[in-house]
Protein backbone atom coordinates (compact mmCIF):
# COMPACT_ATOMS: atom_id res chain seq x y z
CA UNK A 1 0.00 0.00 0.00
CA UNK A 2 1.72 3.06 -0.76
CA UNK A 3 1.77 6.30 1.70
CA UNK A 4 -1.10 8.06 0.08
CA UNK A 5 -3.39 4.67 -0.15
CA UNK A 6 -2.63 4.64 3.51
CA UNK A 7 -3.70 8.31 4.48
CA UNK A 8 -7.32 7.66 2.18
CA UNK A 9 -7.85 4.37 4.24
CA UNK A 10 -6.96 6.15 7.96
CA UNK A 11 -8.94 9.35 6.75
CA UNK A 12 -12.05 6.66 6.40
CA UNK A 13 -10.96 5.42 9.84
CA UNK A 14 -10.59 8.77 11.75
CA UNK A 15 -14.48 9.29 10.06
CA UNK A 16 -16.51 6.85 11.58
CA UNK A 17 -14.22 6.44 15.13
CA UNK A 18 -16.33 7.98 18.15
CA UNK A 19 -13.80 10.24 20.29
CA UNK A 20 -13.82 11.13 24.51
CA UNK A 21 -11.53 13.88 25.44
CA UNK A 22 -11.28 14.42 29.51
CA UNK A 23 -9.87 16.85 30.98
CA UNK A 24 -10.63 19.21 33.79
CA UNK A 25 -9.31 22.38 31.56
CA UNK A 26 -11.54 23.44 29.20
CA UNK A 27 -9.28 24.91 27.09
CA UNK A 28 -7.42 21.68 26.73
CA UNK A 29 -10.27 20.22 25.54
CA UNK A 30 -10.71 22.54 22.97
CA UNK A 31 -6.98 22.22 21.33
CA UNK A 32 -7.28 18.36 21.98
CA UNK A 33 -10.63 18.79 19.78
CA UNK A 34 -9.46 21.08 17.19
CA UNK A 35 -6.67 18.50 16.74
CA UNK A 36 -8.45 15.33 15.58
CA UNK A 37 -11.10 17.23 14.08
CA UNK A 38 -8.25 18.02 11.38
CA UNK A 39 -7.77 14.29 11.50
CA UNK A 40 -11.23 14.02 9.96
CA UNK A 41 -13.17 12.80 12.71
CA UNK A 42 -16.89 13.98 13.14
CA UNK A 43 -18.05 12.28 16.13
CA UNK A 44 -16.35 14.07 19.46
CA UNK A 45 -17.37 14.06 23.24
CA UNK A 46 -15.58 15.67 25.80
CA UNK A 47 -15.71 15.18 30.00
CA UNK A 48 -14.05 17.90 32.71
CA UNK A 49 -13.93 15.30 35.22
CA UNK A 50 -13.47 11.74 35.96
CA UNK A 51 -16.94 10.74 37.32
CA UNK A 52 -18.47 12.51 34.16
CA UNK A 53 -15.90 10.29 32.33
CA UNK A 54 -16.85 6.97 33.65
CA UNK A 55 -20.66 7.88 33.84
CA UNK A 56 -20.46 8.77 30.12
CA UNK A 57 -18.95 5.68 29.34
CA UNK A 58 -21.33 3.53 31.02
CA UNK A 59 -24.24 4.75 28.52
CA UNK A 60 -22.06 5.51 25.16
CA UNK A 61 -19.40 3.66 23.81
CA UNK A 62 -16.64 5.19 22.58
CA UNK A 63 -13.85 3.92 19.91
CA UNK A 64 -10.99 6.25 21.72
CA UNK A 65 -10.48 7.74 24.95
CA UNK A 66 -7.98 10.83 25.06
CA UNK A 67 -7.78 11.35 29.34
CA UNK A 68 -5.67 13.78 31.59
CA UNK A 69 -4.02 12.02 34.24
CA UNK A 70 -4.19 15.31 36.51
CA UNK A 71 -7.84 15.83 36.80
CA UNK A 72 -8.84 18.04 39.64
CA UNK A 73 -10.67 16.92 42.30
CA UNK A 74 -12.23 13.67 42.50
CA UNK A 75 -10.99 10.44 40.09
CA UNK A 76 -7.45 10.73 38.54
CA UNK A 77 -7.04 9.56 34.85
CA UNK A 78 -5.41 6.68 36.11
CA UNK A 79 -8.92 5.76 38.42
CA UNK A 80 -10.81 6.28 35.58
CA UNK A 81 -8.85 3.79 33.75
CA UNK A 82 -8.90 1.29 36.64
CA UNK A 83 -12.35 1.23 36.82
CA UNK A 84 -13.41 0.97 33.44
CA UNK A 85 -10.57 -2.18 33.11
CA UNK A 86 -12.77 -2.97 36.36
CA UNK A 87 -15.98 -3.03 35.13
CA UNK A 88 -15.42 -4.48 31.95
CA UNK A 89 -16.99 -0.88 30.16
CA UNK A 90 -13.80 -0.97 28.01
CA UNK A 91 -13.72 -2.95 25.44
CA UNK A 92 -10.77 -4.50 23.88
CA UNK A 93 -11.46 -2.94 20.48
CA UNK A 94 -10.93 0.18 22.32
CA UNK A 95 -7.88 2.69 22.88
CA UNK A 96 -7.53 4.42 26.27
CA UNK A 97 -4.64 6.92 26.11
CA UNK A 98 -3.72 8.58 28.96
CA UNK A 99 -1.97 11.95 28.57
CA UNK A 100 -0.26 13.67 31.61
CA UNK A 101 2.40 16.68 32.35
CA UNK A 102 3.65 14.13 35.00
CA UNK A 103 7.28 13.07 34.93
CA UNK A 104 7.74 11.32 38.11
CA UNK A 105 8.80 8.02 38.16
CA UNK A 106 6.40 6.63 40.65
CA UNK A 107 3.52 8.65 38.90
CA UNK A 108 4.22 7.14 35.92
CA UNK A 109 4.40 3.05 36.80
CA UNK A 110 1.39 4.26 38.74
CA UNK A 111 -0.68 5.20 35.27
CA UNK A 112 1.31 2.29 33.17
CA UNK A 113 -0.10 -0.65 35.59
CA UNK A 114 -3.24 -0.72 34.39
CA UNK A 115 -2.06 -0.81 30.88
CA UNK A 116 -3.41 1.75 28.73
CA UNK A 117 -2.85 1.28 24.90
CA UNK A 118 -1.11 4.62 24.94
CA UNK A 119 0.60 7.30 26.69
CA UNK A 120 1.72 10.88 26.08
CA UNK A 121 3.28 13.55 27.91
CA UNK A 122 2.64 17.03 27.24
CA UNK A 123 2.98 19.49 25.60
CA UNK A 124 1.40 17.72 22.95
CA UNK A 125 1.55 18.73 19.07
CA UNK A 126 -0.34 17.47 16.39
CA UNK A 127 2.77 15.82 14.59
CA UNK A 128 3.01 14.19 17.31
CA UNK A 129 -0.89 13.49 18.30
CA UNK A 130 -1.58 12.19 14.59
CA UNK A 131 1.28 9.60 14.55
CA UNK A 132 0.65 7.96 17.38
CA UNK A 133 -3.16 7.42 16.69
CA UNK A 134 -2.39 6.40 13.55
CA UNK A 135 0.09 3.86 14.42
CA UNK A 136 -2.98 2.55 16.89
CA UNK A 137 -5.55 3.07 14.73
CA UNK A 138 -4.23 0.99 12.22
CA UNK A 139 -3.56 -1.94 14.72
CA UNK A 140 -6.90 -1.52 15.82
CA UNK A 141 -8.65 -2.00 12.31
CA UNK A 142 -6.26 -5.25 11.78
CA UNK A 143 -7.08 -7.09 14.97
CA UNK A 144 -10.53 -5.69 15.35
CA UNK A 145 -12.03 -9.37 14.62
CA UNK A 146 -9.52 -10.63 17.67
CA UNK A 147 -10.87 -8.18 19.93
CA UNK A 148 -14.58 -8.43 19.10
CA UNK A 149 -14.14 -12.51 20.10
CA UNK A 150 -12.39 -11.49 23.03
CA UNK A 151 -15.06 -9.13 24.58
CA UNK A 152 -18.01 -11.16 23.42
CA UNK A 153 -15.76 -14.01 25.39
CA UNK A 154 -15.58 -16.26 22.22
CA UNK A 155 -11.67 -17.16 23.28
CA UNK A 156 -11.50 -20.31 20.48
CA UNK A 157 -12.29 -18.12 18.29
CA UNK A 158 -10.29 -15.54 19.48
CA UNK A 159 -7.45 -18.09 18.64
CA UNK A 160 -8.38 -18.99 16.15
CA UNK A 161 -8.29 -15.72 14.37
CA UNK A 162 -4.76 -15.13 15.79
CA UNK A 163 -3.36 -17.81 14.13
CA UNK A 164 -5.16 -17.01 10.58
CA UNK A 165 -3.41 -13.97 10.98
CA UNK A 166 0.15 -15.29 11.95
CA UNK A 167 -0.35 -17.33 8.35
CA UNK A 168 -0.14 -14.25 7.07
CA UNK A 169 3.19 -12.85 8.16
CA UNK A 170 1.19 -10.12 9.90
CA UNK A 171 3.68 -7.33 11.53
CA UNK A 172 1.86 -7.37 14.96
CA UNK A 173 3.10 -10.55 15.44
CA UNK A 174 4.51 -10.04 18.72
CA UNK A 175 1.14 -8.62 19.80
CA UNK A 176 -0.33 -11.96 18.35
CA UNK A 177 1.98 -14.48 19.59
CA UNK A 178 1.77 -12.65 23.48
CA UNK A 179 -1.85 -12.44 23.18
CA UNK A 180 -2.64 -15.92 22.02
CA UNK A 181 -0.50 -17.56 25.09
CA UNK A 182 -2.10 -15.30 27.34
CA UNK A 183 -5.17 -16.95 25.58
CA UNK A 184 -4.34 -20.52 25.96
CA UNK A 185 -3.74 -19.68 29.72
CA UNK A 186 -7.16 -18.31 30.56
CA UNK A 187 -8.14 -21.57 29.15
CA UNK A 188 -6.00 -23.37 31.58
CA UNK A 189 -4.52 -25.00 28.55
CA UNK A 190 -1.00 -24.25 30.14
CA UNK A 191 1.14 -26.63 27.97
CA UNK A 192 0.44 -24.71 24.98
CA UNK A 193 1.15 -21.64 26.37
CA UNK A 194 4.36 -22.64 27.72
CA UNK A 195 5.24 -23.97 24.41
CA UNK A 196 4.45 -20.37 22.44
CA UNK A 197 6.59 -18.79 25.46
CA UNK A 198 9.73 -21.03 24.85
CA UNK A 199 9.78 -21.01 21.16
CA UNK A 200 9.28 -17.02 21.37
CA UNK A 201 12.67 -17.49 23.87
CA UNK A 202 14.42 -19.57 21.56
CA UNK A 203 14.89 -16.71 19.44
CA UNK A 204 15.02 -13.70 21.43
CA UNK A 205 15.42 -13.25 25.69
CA UNK A 206 11.81 -11.14 25.88
CA UNK A 207 10.68 -10.03 29.36
CA UNK A 208 6.98 -11.09 28.82
CA UNK A 209 7.78 -14.29 27.44
CA UNK A 210 9.78 -15.05 30.42
CA UNK A 211 7.31 -13.53 32.63
CA UNK A 212 4.41 -15.88 31.12
CA UNK A 213 6.45 -18.98 31.46
CA UNK A 214 6.78 -17.92 35.11
CA UNK A 215 2.72 -18.04 35.34
CA UNK A 216 2.64 -21.27 33.89
CA UNK A 217 5.19 -22.64 36.06
CA UNK A 218 3.04 -21.20 39.17
CA UNK A 219 -0.06 -22.95 37.62
CA UNK A 220 1.45 -26.06 37.57
CA UNK A 221 3.25 -26.14 41.16
CA UNK A 222 6.44 -25.69 40.25
CA UNK A 223 7.00 -22.92 42.75
CA UNK A 224 10.75 -23.41 42.92
CA UNK A 225 11.64 -22.93 39.15
CA UNK A 226 8.94 -20.03 39.08
CA UNK A 227 11.15 -18.35 42.01
CA UNK A 228 14.05 -19.06 40.29
CA UNK A 229 13.13 -17.84 36.78
CA UNK A 230 11.43 -14.50 38.13
CA UNK A 231 14.51 -13.63 40.58
CA UNK A 232 16.91 -14.32 37.11
CA UNK A 233 13.92 -12.04 35.18
CA UNK A 234 13.92 -9.19 38.20
CA UNK A 235 17.54 -9.39 38.38
CA UNK A 236 17.52 -7.32 34.42
CA UNK A 237 14.37 -5.89 34.64
CA UNK A 238 14.28 -4.44 37.73
CA UNK A 239 10.95 -2.20 37.04
CA UNK A 240 9.24 -5.07 35.43
CA UNK A 241 6.01 -4.54 38.59
CA UNK A 242 4.00 -7.32 37.51
CA UNK A 243 7.35 -10.02 37.52
CA UNK A 244 7.30 -9.07 41.76
CA UNK A 245 3.84 -10.10 41.92
CA UNK A 246 3.65 -13.33 39.87
CA UNK A 247 6.94 -13.66 42.38
CA UNK A 248 5.21 -12.76 45.99
CA UNK A 249 2.59 -15.35 44.37
CA UNK A 250 4.50 -18.37 43.86
CA UNK A 251 6.45 -17.74 47.06
CA UNK A 252 3.39 -17.45 49.25
CA UNK A 253 2.46 -20.97 47.39
CA UNK A 254 5.58 -22.31 48.19
CA UNK A 255 5.20 -21.34 51.79
CA UNK A 256 7.84 -18.49 52.01
CA UNK A 257 5.34 -15.89 53.42
CA UNK A 258 8.47 -13.65 55.02
CA UNK A 259 9.74 -13.67 51.02
CA UNK A 260 6.74 -12.80 49.49
CA UNK A 261 6.47 -9.68 51.86
CA UNK A 262 9.86 -8.71 51.13
CA UNK A 263 9.18 -8.86 46.97
CA UNK A 264 5.79 -6.73 47.47
CA UNK A 265 7.44 -4.21 49.54
CA UNK A 266 10.29 -3.42 46.65
CA UNK A 267 7.21 -3.68 44.29
CA UNK A 268 5.22 -0.80 46.52
CA UNK A 269 8.32 1.29 46.64
CA UNK A 270 8.58 1.37 42.72
CA UNK A 271 5.36 1.53 42.19
CA UNK A 272 3.61 2.98 45.41
CA UNK A 273 0.06 4.07 43.93
CA UNK A 274 -1.13 0.24 42.92
CA UNK A 275 -4.63 -0.21 45.42
CA UNK A 276 -4.73 -3.63 45.26
CA UNK A 277 -1.03 -4.68 45.84
CA UNK A 278 -1.00 -2.33 48.65
CA UNK A 279 -4.17 -4.77 49.65
CA UNK A 280 -1.96 -7.54 49.24
CA UNK A 281 0.77 -6.29 51.23
CA UNK A 282 -1.07 -5.37 53.94
CA UNK A 283 -2.89 -9.09 53.79
CA UNK A 284 0.95 -10.75 53.88
CA UNK A 285 2.12 -8.66 56.34
CA UNK A 286 -1.21 -9.47 59.25
CA UNK A 287 -0.04 -13.56 57.62
CA UNK A 288 3.41 -12.60 59.35
CA UNK A 289 2.04 -11.21 62.29
CA UNK A 290 3.73 -7.56 61.37
CA UNK A 291 1.38 -5.56 62.68
CA UNK A 292 3.33 -2.35 62.45
CA UNK A 293 3.84 -3.41 57.93
CA UNK A 294 -0.02 -4.14 57.96
CA UNK A 295 -0.66 -0.89 59.61
CA UNK A 296 1.52 1.31 57.24
CA UNK A 297 0.46 -0.63 54.07
CA UNK A 298 -3.77 -0.53 55.00
CA UNK A 299 -3.16 3.40 55.49
CA UNK A 300 -1.70 3.88 52.05
CA UNK A 301 -5.04 1.28 50.81
CA UNK A 302 -7.63 3.81 52.33
CA UNK A 303 -5.67 6.83 50.90
CA UNK A 304 -5.33 5.24 47.43
CA UNK A 305 -8.72 4.11 48.16
CA UNK A 306 -10.54 7.49 47.86
CA UNK A 307 -12.62 8.11 44.61
CA UNK A 308 -11.13 4.81 43.39
CA UNK A 309 -13.42 1.93 42.46
CA UNK A 310 -11.35 -0.53 44.67
CA UNK A 311 -11.73 1.41 48.01
CA UNK A 312 -13.48 -1.28 50.60
CA UNK A 313 -14.43 -0.80 54.14
CA UNK A 314 -12.51 -3.94 55.04
CA UNK A 315 -9.32 -1.54 54.10
CA UNK A 316 -10.67 0.81 56.99
CA UNK A 317 -11.22 -1.89 59.81
CA UNK A 318 -8.16 -3.65 59.18
CA UNK A 319 -6.47 -0.42 59.87
CA UNK A 320 -8.55 0.30 62.77
CA UNK A 321 -7.51 -3.66 64.39
CA UNK A 322 -3.88 -2.96 63.42
CA UNK A 323 -3.60 0.17 65.39
CA UNK A 324 -5.78 -0.64 68.37
CA UNK A 325 -3.46 -4.25 68.62
CA UNK A 326 -0.33 -1.38 68.70
CA UNK A 327 -1.97 1.10 71.25
CA UNK A 328 -3.09 -1.96 73.31
CA UNK A 329 -1.67 -1.75 76.50
CA UNK A 330 0.17 1.35 76.11
CA UNK A 331 -0.45 4.77 77.40
CA UNK A 332 2.98 6.60 76.40
CA UNK A 333 2.03 9.62 73.83
CA UNK A 334 2.80 7.09 70.69
CA UNK A 335 -0.04 4.64 72.41
CA UNK A 336 -2.58 7.46 72.96
CA UNK A 337 -1.70 8.71 69.23
CA UNK A 338 -1.84 5.71 68.09
CA UNK A 339 -5.63 4.97 69.57
CA UNK A 340 -6.56 7.88 68.57
CA UNK A 341 -5.79 7.17 64.89
CA UNK A 342 -7.45 4.20 65.66
CA UNK A 343 -11.20 6.19 66.40
CA UNK A 344 -10.64 8.94 63.50
CA UNK A 345 -10.25 6.01 61.06
CA UNK A 346 -13.12 3.82 62.14
CA UNK A 347 -15.21 6.55 62.77
CA UNK A 348 -14.25 7.50 58.89
CA UNK A 349 -15.61 4.24 57.90
CA UNK A 350 -18.44 4.75 59.77
CA UNK A 351 -19.81 7.72 57.48
CA UNK A 352 -18.38 6.61 54.39
CA UNK A 353 -20.66 2.94 55.11
CA UNK A 354 -23.03 4.61 56.76
CA UNK A 355 -25.99 2.31 55.17
CA UNK A 356 -24.05 -1.39 56.22
CA UNK A 357 -25.19 -2.72 59.56
CA UNK A 358 -21.53 -4.69 59.30
CA UNK A 359 -19.51 -2.14 58.94
CA UNK A 360 -21.10 0.20 61.92
CA UNK A 361 -21.03 -2.75 64.06
CA UNK A 362 -17.42 -3.86 63.34
CA UNK A 363 -16.25 -0.42 63.65
CA UNK A 364 -18.23 0.12 67.55
CA UNK A 365 -17.16 -3.23 68.46
CA UNK A 366 -13.24 -2.38 67.05
CA UNK A 367 -13.65 0.94 69.21
CA UNK A 368 -14.80 -0.71 72.15
CA UNK A 369 -11.39 -3.11 71.99
CA UNK A 370 -9.13 0.34 71.85
CA UNK A 371 -10.86 2.22 74.56
CA UNK A 372 -10.05 -1.04 76.77
CA UNK A 373 -6.88 -1.46 75.19
CA UNK A 374 -6.11 2.64 76.79
CA UNK A 375 -7.57 1.45 80.44
CA UNK A 376 -11.06 3.30 79.45
CA UNK A 377 -13.60 0.99 80.70
CA UNK A 378 -16.62 3.42 80.50
CA UNK A 379 -16.32 4.26 76.93
CA UNK A 380 -15.28 0.44 76.40
CA UNK A 381 -18.58 -0.15 77.26
CA UNK A 382 -20.34 2.43 75.69
CA UNK A 383 -19.01 1.53 72.40
CA UNK A 384 -19.87 -1.97 72.88
CA UNK A 385 -23.58 -1.26 74.57
CA UNK A 386 -23.64 0.90 71.02
CA UNK A 387 -22.85 -2.05 68.81
CA UNK A 388 -24.93 -4.29 70.56
CA UNK A 389 -28.17 -2.64 69.63
CA UNK A 390 -27.13 -1.74 66.15
CA UNK A 391 -26.27 -5.84 65.18
CA UNK A 392 -28.46 -8.64 65.31
CA UNK A 393 -25.92 -11.41 66.36
CA UNK A 394 -28.57 -14.26 64.52
CA UNK A 395 -28.32 -12.74 61.65
CA UNK A 396 -24.70 -10.63 61.16
CA UNK A 397 -22.42 -11.33 59.17
CA UNK A 398 -19.42 -13.75 60.30
CA UNK A 399 -16.76 -11.19 60.41
CA UNK A 400 -19.16 -9.16 61.97
CA UNK A 401 -19.64 -12.16 65.02
CA UNK A 402 -16.09 -12.85 65.01
CA UNK A 403 -15.26 -9.18 65.55
CA UNK A 404 -18.22 -9.64 68.33
CA UNK A 405 -16.43 -12.58 69.87
CA UNK A 406 -13.04 -10.82 70.02
CA UNK A 407 -14.20 -7.78 71.81
CA UNK A 408 -16.30 -9.88 74.34
CA UNK A 409 -13.02 -11.69 74.95
CA UNK A 410 -11.22 -8.22 75.71
CA UNK A 411 -13.76 -7.28 78.08
CA UNK A 412 -13.56 -10.34 80.03
CA UNK A 413 -16.14 -12.42 79.16
CA UNK A 414 -14.89 -15.72 77.93
CA UNK A 415 -18.18 -17.69 78.43
CA UNK A 416 -20.61 -15.34 76.13
CA UNK A 417 -17.35 -15.10 73.18
CA UNK A 418 -17.61 -18.92 73.46
CA UNK A 419 -20.81 -19.07 73.07
CA UNK A 420 -20.81 -16.66 70.33
CA UNK A 421 -18.10 -18.59 68.62
CA UNK A 422 -19.78 -22.20 69.12
CA UNK A 423 -23.22 -21.36 67.62
CA UNK A 424 -21.17 -19.81 64.53
CA UNK A 425 -19.40 -22.51 64.11
CA UNK A 426 -22.74 -24.43 63.93
CA UNK A 427 -24.31 -22.20 61.25
CA UNK A 428 -20.77 -22.01 59.24
CA UNK A 429 -19.34 -25.77 59.82
CA UNK A 430 -19.32 -26.01 55.65
CA UNK A 431 -16.88 -22.65 55.63
CA UNK A 432 -13.28 -23.67 55.68
CA UNK A 433 -12.18 -19.81 55.76
CA UNK A 434 -14.62 -19.34 58.17
CA UNK A 435 -13.78 -21.93 60.29
CA UNK A 436 -10.25 -21.67 60.57
CA UNK A 437 -10.90 -18.00 61.84
CA UNK A 438 -13.05 -19.49 65.01
CA UNK A 439 -10.65 -21.57 65.05
CA UNK A 440 -7.76 -19.06 65.39
CA UNK A 441 -9.57 -16.90 68.02
CA UNK A 442 -10.07 -20.25 70.09
CA UNK A 443 -6.81 -20.90 70.27
CA UNK A 444 -5.43 -17.37 71.06
CA UNK A 445 -8.13 -14.59 72.26
CA UNK A 446 -5.91 -12.75 73.87
CA UNK A 447 -3.60 -9.52 72.77
CA UNK A 448 -1.08 -8.77 70.51
CA UNK A 449 2.26 -9.18 72.31
CA UNK A 450 0.70 -12.11 74.57
CA UNK A 451 0.18 -14.08 71.27
CA UNK A 452 3.82 -13.35 70.31
CA UNK A 453 5.00 -14.71 73.84
CA UNK A 454 3.00 -17.79 73.49
CA UNK A 455 4.00 -18.67 70.50
CA UNK A 456 7.81 -18.63 71.05
CA UNK A 457 7.52 -20.25 74.41
CA UNK A 458 5.28 -23.51 72.51
CA UNK A 459 8.13 -23.61 69.90
CA UNK A 460 10.77 -23.59 72.96
CA UNK A 461 8.44 -26.15 74.74
CA UNK A 462 8.19 -28.74 71.38
CA UNK A 463 12.09 -28.23 70.99
CA UNK A 464 12.62 -29.19 74.80
CA UNK A 465 10.14 -32.25 74.43
CA UNK A 466 11.72 -33.29 71.20
CA UNK A 467 15.59 -33.00 72.96
CA UNK A 468 13.80 -35.60 75.41
CA UNK A 469 14.15 -32.93 78.07
CA UNK A 470 10.17 -33.56 79.69
CA UNK A 471 10.62 -31.02 82.98
CA UNK A 472 11.97 -28.31 81.12
CA UNK A 473 9.32 -28.84 78.12
CA UNK A 474 6.57 -28.98 81.10
CA UNK A 475 7.75 -26.25 82.50
CA UNK A 476 8.37 -23.96 79.29
CA UNK A 477 4.54 -24.93 78.25
CA UNK A 478 3.15 -24.05 81.98
CA UNK A 479 5.02 -20.76 81.90
CA UNK A 480 2.47 -19.80 78.24
CA UNK A 481 -0.38 -21.36 79.81
CA UNK A 482 -0.10 -18.39 82.49
CA UNK A 483 -0.59 -16.34 78.80
CA UNK A 484 -3.08 -17.88 77.11
CA UNK A 485 -4.82 -20.63 79.57
CA UNK A 486 -7.31 -21.76 77.16
CA UNK A 487 -4.98 -22.53 73.78
CA UNK A 488 -5.55 -25.70 72.68
CA UNK A 489 -2.50 -27.07 71.17
CA UNK A 490 -0.42 -25.57 74.33
CA UNK A 491 -2.50 -27.32 76.64
CA UNK A 492 -2.76 -30.33 74.49
CA UNK A 493 1.23 -30.34 73.93
CA UNK A 494 1.53 -30.03 78.02
CA UNK A 495 -1.28 -33.36 78.52
CA UNK A 496 1.08 -35.52 75.87
CA UNK A 497 3.95 -34.51 77.63
CA UNK A 498 2.77 -34.98 80.64
CA UNK A 499 1.40 -38.73 79.83
CA UNK A 500 5.08 -39.36 78.77
CA UNK A 501 6.59 -38.91 81.82
CA UNK A 502 3.50 -40.86 83.50
CA UNK A 503 4.59 -43.80 81.54
CA UNK A 504 8.42 -43.15 82.60
CA UNK A 505 7.90 -42.50 86.41
CA UNK A 506 4.98 -44.22 86.85
CA UNK A 507 1.77 -42.79 88.27
CA UNK A 508 1.71 -39.70 89.59
CA UNK A 509 -1.64 -38.49 91.40
CA UNK A 510 -0.16 -34.84 90.92
CA UNK A 511 0.42 -34.93 86.70
CA UNK A 512 -2.80 -37.00 86.19
CA UNK A 513 -4.65 -34.23 87.64
CA UNK A 514 -2.63 -31.64 86.07
CA UNK A 515 -3.67 -33.58 82.96
CA UNK A 516 -7.57 -33.54 83.42
CA UNK A 517 -7.45 -29.56 84.32
CA UNK A 518 -5.62 -28.98 80.25
CA UNK A 519 -8.32 -30.91 79.12
CA UNK A 520 -10.75 -28.93 80.98
CA UNK A 521 -9.63 -25.56 79.46
CA UNK A 522 -9.74 -27.45 76.04
CA UNK A 523 -13.33 -28.57 76.63
CA UNK A 524 -14.91 -25.10 75.06
CA UNK A 525 -13.41 -26.26 71.18
CA UNK A 526 -16.30 -27.41 68.74
CA UNK A 527 -16.48 -30.73 67.19
CA UNK A 528 -15.06 -29.12 63.73
CA UNK A 529 -11.85 -28.13 65.69
CA UNK A 530 -8.87 -28.87 63.68
CA UNK A 531 -7.61 -30.29 67.22
CA UNK A 532 -10.68 -31.96 68.71
CA UNK A 533 -9.84 -35.54 67.21
CA UNK A 534 -6.56 -34.97 69.69
CA UNK A 535 -8.39 -34.02 72.47
CA UNK A 536 -10.77 -36.42 72.28
CA UNK A 537 -7.85 -39.09 72.07
CA UNK A 538 -5.95 -37.79 74.64
CA UNK A 539 -8.62 -37.59 76.78
CA UNK A 540 -9.64 -41.23 76.54
CA UNK A 541 -5.96 -42.07 77.49
CA UNK A 542 -6.14 -39.68 80.72
CA UNK A 543 -9.23 -41.38 81.88
CA UNK A 544 -6.93 -45.16 81.20
CA UNK A 545 -4.44 -44.15 84.06
CA UNK A 546 -5.00 -45.96 87.12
Amino acid sequence: MSELQRQIQLAKYYRNLRFLVVDDFENFRLSIRQMIRAFGVESIEVAGNGEDAVARCEHEEFDIILCDYNLGPGKSGQQVLEELRHNKILKHTGIFILITAETSKDMVMGALEYLPDGYITKPITKAVLQKRLDAMIEQREVLKPVNEAIDAENLPKAIELINKEVRYETKYITWCMRKLASLYFQMGENERAAKIYRDVLSTRDIGWARLGLSKVQVALGDYEGAIKGLQGLLAGNPNLIEAYDTLAEAQLKHGKARDAQKTLAKAVDISPHAILRQQKLAEVCSKNKDVEGAADAFCQSVKLGHNSVHESSENYLSLGRCLSDLAEGDTSDNGKKQAKEAVHILGRASKKFKDDVNVQASALLIEARVHKGQGDDKKSQAALDKAQETMDVSSASAETTLEFAKTLYSMGDETEAEKVLSDLAERHSDDKGVMNNIEELLDEPVSLQKRVKARKLNKSGITAFEEGDLDEAIRVFDEALQVTPKHPALNLNTVQVMLKQIRQQGGNPQLKAKCEQCLDNVKHIPAQHRQYKRFQSLQTKVKALS
